[in-house]
């Protein structure tokens, strides 16, 4: 499977499926980029987001001649980066090639980090999932611990499937907590002690050389996978919420994902609520997070069970080992349990309500709301909308559809992968690309 890859880049730029490179940029720092040129980036674009195109309907998508067409196509399956494939298409007359990404040309993995978890997917570049594997991990024993057992864990996988780390050409990882994007780190996270401006990038490199490693918020990988697969698809401008151990959110705006100048836009969980309320991980007092998140609300739960209004809660709480969760009050929820019921009601108001000054602010076509606490179910989603319909304006919530996810717990891991393809191909911006 060996390939002769020319670029490297461990300062991804920009958004969309492959970055440009700057003229002035040696092409030493970019050893780990497959090189193409900006008219065959486009075709890969349409190929990997239209399977099944022919060079008439690439011609028909770009601007480009059929003799250019026809061109750089050649020149990709000569770098082995797409394939002919066996089914043809038939419009009464001579039959049309189609054409698609080599899935065999090597493999991607997708890292979700989470406040309580890890889970790995390795797919080929097809994005085909081959192997996956998810355990319990906590990100507060730090990066050395979870960043050696996520790199041991991701070589196994690997060698179990066939393969040597040196076949993994991209690697995307998405960690709980805010990303300089540029830098590939992690800047003061909250949940995070010990990760403050740590080298993810060159730690896990060490276990494989050849990647591209691609580091961004774990909410915004997320909106990725929504984007790729599922109910994101074919949507423009969408804001994907989790709600888990924090609240964030990812924006995709013209169907790609916006960072804004820093690279933290989304922190939405640290927007004040009320500014009597409890005081935040962050510093500050009443954030949506402090009030909202799956702890928060376990924690409201238990003091009011404690003080009496919740038998139910209270079981469950001896029954877990002195341990309360938003899973349990969902239980209560589901038994009739009003105090579950009213805690579950307002946390989704409180969230709507904030997303309803983004709807305004913003004006997508779609709110998806994913994470560990949106297993709570259709109270939780219903307050949230009717949350976001009374305060937003009527115009700005004509076509807006508030849905849960559509591939649920997969979508971080989906949208590591495709983070990872996003960021392996790069354009030179002088001159014509030879084949690698």
């Amino acid at each position: 499977m060996g390939i002769n890859r020319v670029l490297s880049n461990k300062k991804n730029s920009g958004n969309g499926f492959a970055t440009d490179i700057p003229s002035q940029t040696s092409l030493e720092e970019y050893q780990h980029h497959l090189l193409i040129n900006r008219a065959e980036k486009e075709i890969i674009d349409l190929i990997r987001t239209r399977p099944g195109l022919t060079k008439g309907d690439l011609v028909d998508y770009t601007e480009y001649s059929r003799t250019k067409i026809s061109s750089c196509v050649d020149n990709l399956i000569l770098k082995k980066y797409i394939v002919e494939n066996d089914e043809t298409e038939y419009s009464g007359g001579r039959r049309s090639r189609t054409f698609s990404i080599n899935g065999r040309l090597g493999l991607l993995a997708g890292i979700d980090i989470g406040a309580t978890s890890i889970d790995i997917a390795v797919a080929d570049l097809s994005r085909k999932v081959l192997i996956r594997r998810a355990e319990p991990a906590q990100v507060r024993q730090g990066p050395i611990k979870i960043l050696g057992r996520v790199s041991t864990l991701l070589e196994s996988m690997v060698e179990e499937i066939g393969f040597s780390t040196d076949d993994v050409l991209g690697i995307g990882i998405g960690v709980p907590g805010p990303v300089d994007f540029q830098r590939g780190i992690v800047i003061s996270p909250p949940i995070m002690p010990g990760w403050d401006k740590y080298p993810i990038i060159q730690t896990v490199s060490q276990w494989f050389p050849r990647a591209n490693i691609v580091v961004d918020n774990d909410v915004n990988v997320m909106a990725l996978g929504e984007l790729y697969a599922g109910n994101g698809k074919g949507i423009e401008n969408l804001i994907f919420v989790k709600i888990g151990t924090g609240i964030g959110a990812g924006i995709i705006c013209k169907g790609e994902i916006y960072r804004g100048a820093s690279g933290c836009a989304g922190d939405i969980g640290h927007i004040s609520v009320t500014k009597s309320g409890p005081i935040c991980h962050c510093g500050n007092k009443g954030c949506l997070e402090s009030l909202a998140s799956g702890p928060a609300m376990a924690e409201r739960a238990l003091f009011a069970a404690e003080a009496g209004k919740s038998p139910i809660l209270l079981d469950r709480y001896a029954a877990n080992g002195n341990r309360l969760s938003a899973e349990d009050i969902g239980f209560g929820a589901r038994e009739g349990d009003q105090l579950s019921i009213e805690i579950i009601r307002e946390s989704g108001e409180m969230v709507g309500d904030v997303l309803a000054s983004l709807v305004n602010f913003f004006n997508p076509e779609m709110i998806v709301i994913g994470g560990g606490v949106s297993n709570l179910g259709n109270l939780l989603l219903s307050s949230i909308r009717q949350a976001v319909l009374r305060r937003s304006l009527p115009l700005a919530t004509r076509n807006l559809d508030i849905v849960f996810s559509g591939i649920g717990t997969d979508a971080g891991v989906i949208g590591a992968v495709n983070l990872a393809f996003d960021h392996l191909f790069v354009v030179m911006t002088t001159g014509e690309v030879g084949v690698g």
